[in-house]
């Protein structure tokens, strides 16, 4: 086998390890890996702005409100006015949202982020360089991207 198959099977490998790994998050939390992070934001601190999400994500205010607004029909997040400032809106996750972390399978990214940041430093940046020369060959380096592994639904509309 030549190179250039053994690299498009390896792409191949990643993208069926985040679609398995989607499917498992739907099956269990009846949520996308985006939906899903952003229900992770918003736990590390009980509650927070939509702002707060849109730059953790690097995504638009519009696309977090897309997402905050399926999360608030599933009831794992509720709006709500802050009580320092009126004109702030704050995300506050529900005990619902809270039973669904604790139950959902364990996050293909977290498990991501733990072996990369394990890496020699040198090594984390070959692979950076690396995956952002694919993007870049997929002519993929230009697209709006946030740093969660998902296949689907992240969509800037701004």
């Amino acid at each position: 086998m030549d190179r250039t198959d053994q690299s498009l099977i390896a792409l191949r490998r990643i993208l069926r390890a985040t679609e398995i790994y989607g499917q498992k998050l739907a099956a269990a939390a009846g949520l996308t890996a985006v939906q899903f992070r952003v229900l992770q934001i918003v736990a590390e601190r009980g509650q927070c702005t939509a702002t707060e999400i849109s730059r953790r994500m690097r995504v638009s205010q519009a696309t977090v409100t897309s997402l905050v607004d399926k999360l608030v029909r599933h009831g794992m997040v509720t709006r709500e006015k802050s009580e320092t400032d009126r004109r702030q809106i704050n995300i506050v996750i529900t005990e619902r949202g809270r039973d669904t972390i604790r139950h959902a399978p364990d996050a293909l990214q977290q498990r991501y982020v733990r072996k990369f940041e394990a890496l020699a430093d040198w090594e984390q940046a070959q692979l950076v360089a690396s995956l952002e020369r694919i993007a870049a060959m997929l002519d993929a380096d230009v697209l709006d991207a946030s740093p969660v592994l998902d296949t689907g639904e992240l969509r800037d509309v701004s």
